[in-house]
């Protein structure tokens, strides 16, 4: 009965403190994010300690945007491609959602999270995406911002 108790006090406690969303929240989104680690639902971690690509993306005021995969440069700047997601972002009940198309695909995603430093992301296998927002890198060490 004890633990019972423990669970049910934990799990309340978890919920009372998840993130609640608004549409004001989702600008945060914009901009360039480098993969931190993916949490499977399994419990284990994988981390990423170097990306070789970050996620930059662009919604608008009217909730749609887009997703590109760029590649950073060591003199701040990165390389992008024409290969884009479309993104539509969708407020259901007690849910963000981030429904993702391309000629060749559809799925959606669960914003769980987003602050000016911080985004994590939930598909439909409950793997959890947790990204950092991206710095620019500056192997010269001369103080210079790099742009």
């Amino acid at each position: 009965m004890k633990n019972t108790l423990k669970f049910l006090f934990v799990s309340f406690l978890f919920i009372s403190c998840q993130q609640k969303i608004t549409p004001s929240d989702i600008s945060k989104i914009n901009g360039y994010w480098e993969i931190e680690k993916v949490v499977f639902d399994q419990g284990k971690d994988k981390d990423y300690t170097i990306n070789q690509s970050y996620d930059y993306f662009q919604i608008g005021k009217n909730n749609t945007g887009f997703r590109k995969k760029v590649m950073p440069q060591l003199d701040g700047t990165f390389i992008v491609n024409d290969t884009y997601e479309n993104i539509k972002v969708r407020f259901e009940k007690d849910k963000v959602l981030l429904d993702y198309s391309t000629p060749y695909a559809k799925w959606t995603e669960e914003l769980i999270a987003v602050s000016k430093d911080k985004l994590v992301f939930k598909n439909a296998e409950n793997k959890e995406y947790h990204y950092k927002k991206a710095t620019p890198i500056n192997i010269l060490g001369d103080g210079k911002k790099t742009k």
